[in-house]
């Protein structure tokens, strides 16, 4: 089997990676959707000063970050990290982005575009980091060999490694407080259920509006935490997808509301089908969890902190932190590559 990469799209010679096959053919046409009569009314009854008020609760009862704090914005160009993106700097916190490319097709260079067009147009500085410059490959060309191999990773994993490992990695540099995702009421009802599901406790204590275990002291800006890990943040942590779509679609936000082409195979979807199949129900079910996960997130940390000893490690070959010797991206980049993992 032999794969070729030319410029900004994918050509396989035998086979593909994409769930799809179409790596978003099609989505530059269409890239943001006018507003249909459904819409209309839907938004007619919509308050987003609801949202708001949710969203600077979230940070003010979780501490996530303050005003003085220099905050960067993970974006993709998505709806979430849009609204957040607009949010924050409609409440005047000091915010610079930052996005990964993972090189999807039409998909990500429409995200790209419409990415760029937000920041220009709320002065927001844009930083961008490339799968391509980074790792030599496209993310659909990564999966491609990876799969030639015998390695049945789905997109999403082999996306959210590469990912995390880059936002961290190039965000140290611009030495920022805080990383504020787009994650929303849904995306954390989902991973909740993902990760007891498959009995990943120690996951569940990693996640919530602040993430990982071991919180950095905003006191202490030279401690070892603050050196290798920059903490991730969630403000849409209790506002539902249902309104986060509203809210961009009220603003007419420039952004593609479809899914990504390559995540129609994943678990997280099969959990999305889970939560319609409750109804008119799905949103209180959501709520619910989130709401008892909340109540034992604490507790939970605690245990796991202690079992693990509070210490981040540092990855034995590139020196990024790791809940093992050998953190994800470089075990997955050695399968990439062929190369063996001696641990010293």
């Amino acid at each position: 089997m032999v794969f070729t990469e030319t410029g900004t799209e994918i050509a396989l010679h035998a086979g593909t990676s994409c769930s799809s096959g179409t790596c978003g053919a099609g989505i530059a046409q269409n890239p943001v959707q006018s507003l249909t009569p459904e819409d209309q009314r839907m938004l007619a009854a919509f308050r987003p000063e609801t949202v708001e008020a949710a969203v600077k609760k979230t940070i003010e009862t979780y501490k996530l970050f303050s005003y003085t704090d220099k905050i960067l914005v993970a974006c993709s160009g998505g709806k979430d990290s849009t609204v957040i993106l607009h949010m924050l700097k409609k409440f005047g916190y000091a915010i610079e982005a930052i996005t990964v490319n993972a090189h999807i097709g039409c998909y990500t260079d429409e995200n790209l575009r419409n990415l760029r067009e937000m920041c220009a147009k709320i002065d927001v500085k844009l930083h961008e980091i490339s799968f391509r410059k980074e790792f030599g490959k496209s993310l659909c060309y990564i999966q491609s060999i990876l799969k030639a191999k015998g390695y049945d990773y789905k997109n999403c994993h082999t996306c959210g490694v590469l990912r995390r490992y880059l936002l961290n990695k190039y965000s140290k540099p611009l030495h920022p407080d805080v990383i504020v995702t787009g994650h929303n009421l849904d995306d954390e009802a989902q991973a909740v259920m993902m990760n007891l599901f498959r009995g990943n406790l120690q996951v569940c204590a990693r996640i919530g509006p602040k993430t990982g275990m071991v919180h950095d002291s905003k006191t202490d800006h030279n401690s070892a935490t603050k050196k290798k890990f920059v903490q991730r943040v969630k403000p849409l942590y209790f506002v539902r997808e249902s309104d986060v779509v509203k809210y961009s679609k009220l603003h007419n936000f420039p952004v593609y509301y479809g899914e990504c082409p390559c995540s129609s195979d994943t678990y997280r979807r099969e959990m999305k089908d889970m939560f319609k199949s409750f109804g008119e129900q799905r949103d209180e079910v959501k709520e619910h969890i989130i709401k008892s996960f909340i109540s034992i997130s604490e507790p939970l940390k605690a245990h796991f902190m202690q079992a693990e000893g509070g210490a981040i490690q540092e990855c034995l070959i590139c020196g990024e932190p790791s809940s093992k010797d050998i953190c994800n991206t470089c075990a997955l980049l050695a399968k990439l590559r062929d190369n063996k993992i001696i641990k010293s």
